[in-house]
């Protein structure tokens, strides 16, 4: 993986949740705004993806790919969940339930540094 590119979404992720964390506590629903930073860091996400996947087929660390593809996987999954979560929910838990997705998706990039070997 490429560190510069994981503190990227790390970076995004930590951004998204706290502009969801203020819209929580000032107790707002989330706005469009807020889903296409969503939607940034996701691109972001996918190509993080396509690199780790011509790392891996190079022949970069040795990992175990089950656990690498699930934790991309789950990645990729997460953030469009709880957009549209966030769309349907038009109360301030919209924003909380962004906010618990952004962490979550920071978390797991740790996660994939550590199982890459780069952390």
């Amino acid at each position: 993986m490429i560190v510069p590119l994981a503190l990227l979404v790390v970076a995004g992720c930590v951004v998204l949740a706290g502009w969801a964390g203020w819209f929580v506590a000032r107790d707002r629903a989330v706005v469009l705004r807020q889903l296409w930073g969503a939607s940034v860091v996701e691109g972001l996400l996918v190509l993080q993806a396509v690199v780790a996947g011509v790392l891996a087929v190079t022949g970069s660390p040795d990992v175990d790919a089950a656990l690498f593809w699930g934790y991309v996987v789950t990645q990729a999954i997460v953030l469009p969940l709880a957009a549209a979560w966030a769309f349907a929910e038009r109360t301030r838990w919209s924003s909380v339930v962004l906010l618990v997705a952004a962490l979550t998706v920071a978390f797991l990039e740790y996660r994939l540094l550590q199982i890459w070997g780069s952390v």
